[in-house]
């Protein structure tokens, strides 16, 4: 599903025009990623959980020339759904 898709299907569902709809979804959008990077968690009940994970420094190969390098720690955006969005994929 694009935006554009998740837009129509909440137009739809909820009765409100698509221009409406689609400045909803984006703000949501910018809401969540502003909070994350300021390192935040951002729960949903019902949905789950955008957060930062940090990623531990590690040594990586570079096969091609036969040399390493260390990776340096870092955070990456995570998102970990909840127990019923999990059980209703498994399902699935």
């Amino acid at each position: 599903m694009t935006k554009i898709e998740l837009v129509k299907a909440i137009a739809e569902e909820t009765g409100v025009d698509q221009p409406t709809a689609l400045v909803v979804v984006e703000a949501m959008m910018k809401t969540v990623k502003n909070a994350v990077i300021a390192g935040e968690n951002v729960y949903l009940r019902g949905f789950g959980t955008f957060r930062l994970k940090l990623r531990a420094e590690k040594t990586a190969r570079n096969i091609a020339r036969n040399t390493s390098l260390v990776v340096p720690a870092h955070y990456i955006p995570s998102f970990k759904p909840c127990r019923e969005f999990q059980d209703a994929v498994a399902q699935k």
